[in-house]
């Protein structure tokens, strides 16, 4: 995943999780924010593991 790619869902995730705290739903953007912090470490963990072997 490039970093454009990466900075665009940060900053989808930053304008959910305003959104959603107007609409007292304050706990959905984190766990779609930690769901996809989740993804991309493994994914980096996943890649380096490769490079080593």
């Amino acid at each position: 995943m490039s970093k454009y790619t990466h900075y665009i869902v940060i900053i989808l995730c930053i304008v959910l999780t305003l959104f959603l705290y107007n609409k007292a739903l304050g706990s959905i953007p984190f766990l779609i924010l930690s769901l996809y912090l989740f993804y991309f470490g493994w994914t980096q963990l996943s890649s380096r593991k490769k490079k080593t072997r």
